[in-house]
């Protein structure tokens, strides 16, 4: 399976302005900028599209490894914070933390917790990411 997305930019960092989509079309053109990166202008930018994607597979990740406990979560929160950090003379992303809330029924903390570090380490993202990845996992009641 491959999925692809695309950016267009034009000018220079400061005053230039890109697109971005992807091929489902669920992101058409999203606007993106130097203001949307680093101050707070309007758009979005790759560490908040980095942080979506990977809240998004850990969560489905998670959801895969509970079922195959016989548990099935009522609901999973995933939060991802992405860090990009100032190095030498430019940018990395440094670390992204999740945090999560699930509402598993049947399940207890330690089994949840064992379990989401699982996932936090088996998500195709989390191992995509040269990043020291942490998280708080959460159990609601």
């Amino acid at each position: 399976m491959n999925k692809s997305a695309s950016a267009v930019w034009k000018g220079d960092i400061k005053q230039g302005s890109g697109v971005i989509s992807t091929e489902t079309g669920v992101l058409k053109e999203a606007p993106y900028g130097f203001k949307s990166r680093f101050e707070d202008g309007p758009g979005t930018n790759p560490e908040e599209l980095i942080g979506a994607a990977h809240a998004g597979c850990f969560s489905m990740a998670l959801s895969l490894m509970l079922g195959e406990e016989n548990l099935t979560p009522e609901q999973i929160h995933t939060k991802a914070d992405v860090t990009l950090d100032k190095v030498d003379d430019g940018f990395e992303i440094s670390a992204v933390h999740l945090t999560v809330q699930a509402k598993v029924p049947g399940a207890d903390a330690e089994t949840f917790k064992k379990i989401a570090n699982k996932a936090k380490e088996g998500c195709p993202v989390s191992k995509l990411l040269n990043a020291k990845i942490t998280m708080e996992a959460q159990l609601a009641n």
